[in-house]
């Protein structure tokens, strides 16, 4: 069973549908090696609640076709689900600015999705089509867009290569923060704390974000970590907890984590709690480890688009009529991007050489000659 406390949602009393804005509540914050100053409450706008709901929908709905394709064999290898985590990316996109970038691990379909690539890109890239993101050649681990720097196959590695991206922020002034996401799993890593130091010793412009939905593939935080407050782990670094169902307070936590490391403070560790609704992956039936009870329990108090959905309702922002709608128009557009991934073409075999070196890339002291021959011949 569930060692942290699961808090039942209490709805309050309908509000009549008329609000253009509405203040909601946050979640209780912690900090660690930070002064407490987020509010207590935030305005939502109509418009700004439709979009997160909607995203929130498009990616749950993607997340349950993966499975029915995987089942068929479309998607083939390994396929890591997002549903249950919407929030998580949905609140911390909402919070980003132009120039910002992000990279993540591999369960990484919501993040592709909210950084700007399709649904069917998403499903295409998944299935091993020409139309998705990365040509069909990277499959569910390995999809980028701009700004997004991918999933990553290798667990904590995109950590170090956040520090990176962080560092050409820096570097080209371009004011930008890299959000680097690593799960609880991979908060145990080595090169994680190597890029903890060096972040903090250079004040890399770099928000460390722990998507901690308590299990490591199998195993539970708790018999995995020694400390399971991943906020704190930074040391040095200051960190923030959030509820990482809650769209809304991720949204006003990203903002003020992010104006912290622009502002030439250095990075800052926040930590996302969460749930998977469904195993490590699609060929994980995630039952050896937790119960059916736990799982279901999860579904009916926690689910973030439900929390969401009752939040902007009973504030009077949408109404049930609305969400039905948008119900039905995130279906259709996940349903018309699966019919597209479906029929769309594998890539040809020459595209395995392809994206492999580009012909302005210059290496020092290297026969510019030689680098110059392969590039033309791939």
């Amino acid at each position: 069973m569930l060692q942290r406390t699961v808090m039942r949602f209490m709805r309050p009393s309908r509000a009549p549908m008329s609000a253009t804005s509405a203040q909601i509540e946050l979640c209780k914050y912690k900090y660690h090696k930070l002064e407490p100053s987020l509010p207590t409450t935030a305005t939502l706008t109509a418009d700004e609640a439709r979009k997160m709901y909607f995203d929130m929908k498009i990616i749950r709905l993607m997340e349950n076709t993966c499975t029915k394709l995987y089942q068929e064999r479309v998607i083939r290898g390994f396929c890591h689900l997002y549903s249950g985590q919407e929030a998580m990316c949905v609140g911390l996109k909402a919070a980003m600015q132009p120039q910002d970038s992000a990279i993540t691990a591999y369960r990484a379909h919501g993040w592709t999705y909210v950084m700007g690539v399709s649904v069917e890109g998403i499903l295409s890239e998944l299935a091993g089509r020409k139309t998705g993101c990365s040509g069909g050649k990277g499959g569910s681990m390995h999809t980028y867009a701009p700004n997004f720097y991918g999933g990553n196959g290798i667990v904590g590695a995109q950590v170090p290569l956040g520090g990176g991206i962080a560092f050409a922020h820096k570097y080209k002034k371009d004011n930008g923060v890299c959000l680097a996401l690593y799960g609880d799993g991979a908060a145990n890593q080595g090169q994680v704390f190597e890029t903890f130091n060096i972040a903090a010793l250079w004040k890399l412009p770099c928000l460390f974000i722990c998507e901690n939905n308590l299990f490591g593939m199998g195993t539970s935080i708790h018999r995995a970590s020694a400390s399971t407050d991943f906020y704190t782990r930074g040391d040095y670094i200051p960190g923030i907890l959030v509820d990482g169902w809650d769209v809304v307070s991720i949204r006003e936590a990203g903002k003020f984590a992010l104006e912290y490391c622009r502002s030439g403070n250095g990075p800052l560790v926040m930590e996302l709690n969460g749930y998977r609704f469904f195993g490590h992956s699609v060929a994980d039936p995630g039952l050896d480890y937790r119960t059916k009870e736990e799982i279901e329990e999860m579904r009916e108090k926690r689910d973030p688009l439900n929390l969401l959905k009752d939040k902007v309702i009973d504030n009077g922002l949408l109404t049930e009529e609305e969400i039905t709608s948008m119900d039905k128009e995130a279906k259709q557009v996940v349903e018309t991007a699966q019919q597209a991934a479906r029929a769309a073409p594998q890539p040809d075999l020459e595209e395995c050489y392809s994206h492999v070196l580009t012909s302005d890339y210059q290496v020092r002291g290297a026969d510019q000659s030689i680098l110059v021959s392969q590039s033309a011949r791939h």
